[in-house]
């Protein structure tokens, strides 16, 4: 009975996990289509969209089987490990330094907006708009390939490639129904809070299975999984409080300095 409350829990939490961050990942390319769409024409920005998904597609495929049958488990779980803890620890940076208001937080209406600049100074031409397409591609294609190795680094280490799957399924359908919704940008979606809490998560399991490699034995197995979630939640409050507490005051105007 233990042992399968602590499967499901273990199995819940990388479902989570892969849910938040591809959900991330979906809400800036899908940004980027969006605003293709809005300046160049949908056509372009759903062809882009559609070749991306299938090249993903291909690439799951390919090489989703052989890291499950062919990398041993303990020495993908060190390299699993090392990776998320690598990369967990600088989406937390990022998400510590613009809770504190040390960085300027992430922003899709800014990202939107520039996109729609950008593509409003390229000439049209009679035609295909590769221009349209190759941004649209290159956005979806991009994030998508960050979505395959949150899939294939969680769900591989986790020996459940099919349920990460699921969870990164899942999120693009929220972020695609989301993006019909707002009809123009995800400026809504609260992406500075998601990043923190996807980056904690990556660091939790980095850290968990990186010690099962190692042949470290946690105890509680994977419900372990939430001690360290929690304690790396605590961390990151008390880094934020610290560092807005520590905050630097803005500088005096001319007339203050006057004053």
């Amino acid at each position: 009975m233990i042992g399968a409350s602590t499967v499901h829990t273990g199995n819940l939490v990388l479902v989570v996990a892969v849910f938040l961050a591809s959900a991330v990942e979906m809400v800036e390319a899908l940004t980027i289509v969006l605003a293709v769409g809005a300046t160049r024409g949908w056509r372009s920005a759903l062809e882009g969209m559609v070749v991306a998904v299938v090249a993903l597609a291909a690439i799951v495929a390919v090489f989703g089987p052989a890291i499950v049958h062919w990398v041993p488990i303990s020495t993908l779980r060190i390299i699993v490990g090392g990776l998320l803890l690598y990369f967990g620890v600088g989406w937390l940076r990022k998400a510590i330094l613009r809770a504190s208001g040390r960085k300027a937080k992430h922003d899709e209406d800014a990202i939107y907006a520039r996109t729609v600049a950008e593509l409003s100074a390229e000439p049209e031409r009679p035609g295909r708009d590769w221009t349209g397409f190759a941004v649209s591609f290159k956005g979806v294609f991009l994030e998508g390939i960050e979505v395959i190795i949150i899939v294939l680094t969680l769900g591989g280490a986790a020996h459940d490639i099919g349920l990460a799957a699921l969870g990164a399924l899942a999120a693009v359908l929220v972020v695609a129904v989301a993006g019909l919704v707002v009809a123009r940008q995800l400026s809504g979606v609260p992406e500075n809070a998601m990043k923190m809490t996807v980056g904690i998560m990556l660091v939790s399991f980095g850290t968990f299975w990186l010690g099962e490699g190692l042949g470290l034995h946690w105890p509680g197995s994977d419900l372990f999984v939430l001690a360290l979630v929690a304690a790396y939640g605590a961390i990151t409050w008390l880094l934020v409080t610290l560092l807005r507490r520590n905050r630097p005051a803005p500088a005096a105007t001319t007339g203050e300095l006057a004053a």
